[in-house]
């Protein structure tokens, strides 16, 4: 297992420990959650950062890298929601999106395909990650940006709609 993979599986464990923290009593347990998501942010930077760099892709690492930031997106909106801190009828076109994503991708990896990332699908993730940072501090200007990542995200999606459609015309 290389470093870019073991960040990964950094981030997926991850995840339950920011659960745990945000629905703690403990002080602050908002604040200490946003930072163990930022950490997940930061491991999914350098995972691909040193993947690409050091030629460290690895197929494995193209199915699990995109899961761990699929269930840490859904985990940080849920938790979010079920607080009423954003809208919940958001998480609905997240949610499809992702269970389409991986829907597709499993499709795609039967055939030893893979669809990578791509400029759009990367847009909205740094938008997503400024729209939690900013909502932190200021609810009203976070959701707002949260509604421009919803746009990115559906754009993103139809993005890779089309070439999922075009992979799979050429099997």
């Amino acid at each position: 297992m290389n470093i870019p993979n073991m960040l990964t599986i950094i981030r997926f464990l991850l995840i339950p420990v920011f659960c745990i923290i945000y629905f703690s009593n403990i002080k602050y347990s908002f604040f200490l959650s946003m930072v163990v998501f930022f950490i997940a942010g930061i491991t999914d930077f350098l995972d691909g950062h040193i993947a690409r760099k050091y030629n460290l892709v690895t197929k494995i690492g193209t199915v699990l890298d995109p899961l761990a930031d699929k269930l840490m997106t859904l985990t940080v909106l849920f938790c979010l929601a079920y607080r009423y801190i954003i809208p919940r009828w958001i998480v609905a076109p997240f949610l499809v999106k992702e269970l389409t994503m991986v829907i597709g991708g499993i499709n795609l990896y039967k055939y030893k395909k893979v669809l990578p990332a791509n400029y759009y699908g990367k847009t909205a993730t740094i938008l997503f990650y400024i729209s939690i940072f900013v909502l932190i501090f200021n609810k009203s200007i976070g959701t707002y940006l949260l509604y421009l990542t919803l746009c990115a995200t559906i754009l993103a999606f139809l993005n890779y709609f089309i070439h999922f459609i075009n992979i799979k015309n050429n099997l």
